[in-house]
């Protein structure tokens, strides 16, 4: 029985796929290159540890470093979408039903915690999770279930008991390996790339319409 809820954050709590592209592909021209499409999706879900090499050329990572690299992309990241960030459909609605049955939540994300604490603030939804797991609080991100075992280690329950929400195949599998339920959002993938490839407990497009009764069931 479902117990605890884990949410990772970007393409889950935010439907910001797109932008994180978008301010990729800003920060790339910088240093003279693009993006490929195809290998900015294979990335989904990953740390700026394992993008960041692979998206700019050799050379400028072992000048600049991956840590100030990640840093500068996250701040022109924030700087680019506080003007219109929203929380994905239905996502304030559903937390304050979750609290009011008294499921302890967590968000679970590969991300640095200053665009962690930038979307819950913003979406005015901090109030709403008793643990946060970064990035920079474990050792591995996704596919590693790293990040999914400290969130339930931090919540208190075995991780059969909780279940994660998640949008990308790195997420999906992490949890997976963790022994956790997952409802995939399908934000950054289609319906059916997500049947396919991630076999999801449920899959939903946003947060509307989701109750606390389907999500117990699973």
């Amino acid at each position: 029985m479902v117990k605890a809820l884990i949410f990772d954050m970007d393409g889950v709590l935010v439907d910001n796929t797109r932008v994180h592209q978008k301010v990729f592909e800003m920060f790339c021209e910088r240093y003279g290159t693009t993006i490929d499409d195809r290998v900015f999706a294979s990335l989904a879900g990953m740390g700026n540890d394992e993008i960041i090499p692979r998206l700019l050329p050799r050379e400028i990572v072992e000048r600049e470093g991956v840590d100030r690299l990640a840093e500068a992309k996250e701040a022109l990241y924030r700087e680019y979408y506080a003007a219109t960030i929203l929380p994905t459909p239905g996502l304030q609605d559903f937390l304050q039903q979750v609290r009011e049955a008294g499921i302890p939540c967590a968000v679970g994300s590969s991300g640095p915690r200053a665009n962690v604490d930038f979307v819950l603030e913003h979406c005015n939804i901090v109030s709403c999770f008793d643990v946060i797991v970064s990035g920079s609080m474990v050792t591995r991100c996704k596919p590693d279930p790293e990040i999914f075992l400290t969130a339930a280690r931090l919540l208190g329950f075995p991780p059969q008991e909780c279940l994660v929400f998640e949008d990308a195949l790195s997420g999906i599998r992490a949890a997976r390996s963790a022994g956790m339920g997952v409802v995939a959002l399908a934000t950054t993938l289609s319906v059916s790339e997500l049947e396919k490839q991630g076999a999801p407990d449920l899959i939903i497009p946003d947060f509307r319409g989701i109750s606390i009764e389907a999500i117990r069931s699973l």
